[in-house]
């Protein structure tokens, strides 16, 4: 048999028990007779060497006449890789429906978007962030940049830095699934070497509270929790109003201007159709008038209840109102500038695998972890998984009648096996949701000691929802995103939707919290200190749960969700969810472009 291919070529050097370096592969794979150039080469080669340099492959080929390089000979291997075709996709404000894979499974075809854009396919960034709609019948370059306004602090406008990644999708294709599936085990020693970068990793965890939590669950425990909140976020707001405390202002005299920053305690609209904000900080409360005429209306509809803002204004003539001028969020700086990895580096960003569900896309995920093993996927060297890494039992009605595994330690036992498919050189981060065996209270700490155990395949680290990630410089929040479900409940559908999950998590970002509400569908965990404020701004903030894959910009910040694993179960037909599958979102750590690849 010919040694078409690279992997072929390193299991012929491996059967005579030489390891052997990229170039030298490739070397080989351009000769008219790779086996005859392993054979001179590997006679060449000393008693003791155990791996066939470059320079030990070209003296070989320029010594020996029986030896030649075939001039119609393509020495890109990157057409025997494991992963699908790569089509690209568009961007577009209305989704189009995720269509199966071209049936064509040698094309590997990447044009540039024109301005004249095919048909169905919207190129027009200005009416979406980065949400993509995949049609692999369509070769169009995604790539777009969107400057929107958005309102940071109210009474003045902010530009959002809206700019959409670069996107591409590999389409999947039966056929593909196959051929990755039956290579792996080749291209697991040989495609994918991680090694020579291993001593340039850097890697830092921080906000792990696991084993940390100091709550009881007592009023004085709730009490030290939003305590700690405000302080820390009203250090953001000091900066921009001339704070004075609730007891400070009622003593004012009426006409004065004045400003206070606290947490929402009440929201609600007069007989006139204004709004009244009632506004707590540790000495106590005061009432703010939001006019209806005015432009800061606006966002009354984005404030929830126990979120930390500050208002500024005037006082009624009898000091007893404050009315309001402007509204301040603690928001992410428009002057944010990124940090970047320096080099050339990737990480794979994915969640909600859900194992033991009968929905689980087996066939995808070892797509996923084949391609891993490719030489295309060699600088994918961290993974981090937003939570949900098993289906979990009795999370949602009659959740046992779509169980393919019904113990749940068995769940992470299977999903132990599935791990190990990836290759074991990555550093692999881990957080839990709300579908794991961890409380249902956020923060979440991280596994008990037995499940750790069960998970302990290629020494993943396992923290706390939500985690601090800082990965070569690159800092990256980590949280499953159960919060999203109430924002985007409470927020108008044109500000947050399950369809553009991003644009729910920009409000979390504006927000400075990760959970800010307190008593609706987000449980909170009173602890001494309140792990879900986002005390420092991250490059990217990277959720899950909503089973929807969506991205963008928000002010330099890159706001991914990413997907699922899991096709559409008969509970989620029953609450009309229609889960993106089978996606992976490849960061440039040094770059912070991204790109999306399909498995499914």
């Amino acid at each position: 048999m010919p040694l078409e291919t690279s992997s072929r070529i390193v299991m012929e050097l491996t059967e005579r028990g030489f390891n052997a370096d990229r170039e030298a592969i490739t070397l080989i794979a351009g000769t008219d007779d790779p086996r005859a150039t392993i054979e001179a080469v590997t006679e060449r080669a000393d008693d003791d060497a155990l791996r066939i340099t470059s320079d030990q492959v070209r003296s070989t080929i320029e010594s020996d006449p029986s030896i030649s390089t075939g001039s119609n000979r393509s020495t890109n291997t990157s057409t025997e890789r494991t992963s699908p075709p790569e089509t690209m996709g568009s961007t577009g404000s209305d989704r189009s429906p995720v269509s199966d894979a071209s049936s064509d499974a040698s094309s590997d075809v990447s044009t540039e978007v024109s301005t004249d854009a095919s048909p169905g396919v919207s190129t027009d960034a200005s009416t979406d962030e980065g949400n993509v709609a995949v049609d692999d019948t369509t070769e169009s370059d995604p790539s777009t940049s969107d400057s929107r306004s958005d309102t940071n602090s109210t009474g003045s406008t902010a530009t959002a830095s809206d700019t959409a990644t670069s996107t591409t999708t590999a389409s999947n294709t039966a056929a593909s699934t196959t051929a990755s599936n039956a290579s792996r085990s080749e291209t697991a020693t040989s495609d994918a070497d991680r090694s020579d970068t291993a001593h340039l990793r850097d890697l830092e965890i921080a906000n792990d509270m696991t084993g940390h939590s100091t709550g009881t669950g007592e009023y004085a425990d709730f009490v030290r929790t939003f305590r700690d909140r405000y302080e820390r976020l009203s250090k953001i707001l000091r900066g921009r109003v001339n704070h004075r405390p609730a007891s400070a202002i009622a003593e004012m005299p009426g006409g004065s201007d004045a400003a206070m920053i606290g947490l929402v305690n009440d929201v609600r609209s007069t007989r006139s159709g204004h709004w009244l904000v009632e506004l707590e900080d540790t000495t106590g409360t005061f009432p703010a008038l939001i006019m209806k005429d005015k432009g800061i209306a606006d966002v009354v509809d984005e404030i929830l209840l126990d979120e930390c803002i500050a208002v500024d204004g005037t006082l009624a003539d009898d000091a007893g109102i404050l009315f309001a001028d402007a509204v301040h969020f603690p928001d992410v700086p428009r002057t944010f500038q990124p940090s970047y990895a320096d080099r050339h580096v990737q990480a794979a960003l994915i969640s909600d695998v859900h194992v033991g569900s009968q929905e689980f896309m087996r066939d995808a995920w070892e797509s996923f972890a084949g391609w891993l093993h490719t030489e295309e996927a060699e600088p994918v060297e961290y993974l981090l998984l937003a939570g949900d890494m098993v289906e979990g039992v009795g999370v949602y009605p009659d959740q046992d009648e779509e169980l393919d595994i019904v113990d749940i330690y068995e769940q992470y036992e299977r999903f132990s096996e599935h791990l190990k498919d990836v290759p074991d050189d990555l550093e692999i981060v881990m957080i839990p949701g709300n579908h794991d065996a961890v409380r249902l209270a956020e923060p979440q700490p991280a596994f008990d000691e037995d499940l750790r155990e069960l998970m302990s395949a290629h020494d993943s680290r396992i923290v706390s929802n939500p985690a601090a990630v800082t990965i070569e410089g690159v800092s990256v929040l980590m949280y499953h995103g159960v919060s999203l479900d109430e924002v985007i409940a409470e927020l108008p559908a044109e500000k947050a939707s399950y369809d553009d999950p991003h644009k729910a998590m920009y409000h979390l970002l504006k927000k400075r919290h990760v959970a800010p509400q307190f008593g609706g569908h987000t449980r909170v965990a009173p602890e001494e200190r309140d792990h879900l404020v986002i005390e420092d701004v991250p490059e990217v903030f990277h959720t899950g749960h909503v089973h929807k894959l969506g991205w963008g910009k928000y002010h330099n910040v890159l706001a991914v969700n990413s997907g699922c694993w899991q096709e559409q179960t008969d509970f989620q037909k029953s609450v009309n969810i229609d889960p993106d599958c089978g996606f992976a979102p490849i960061l440039d750590l040094d770059t912070l472009d991204m790109t999306v690849r399909k498995f499914a």
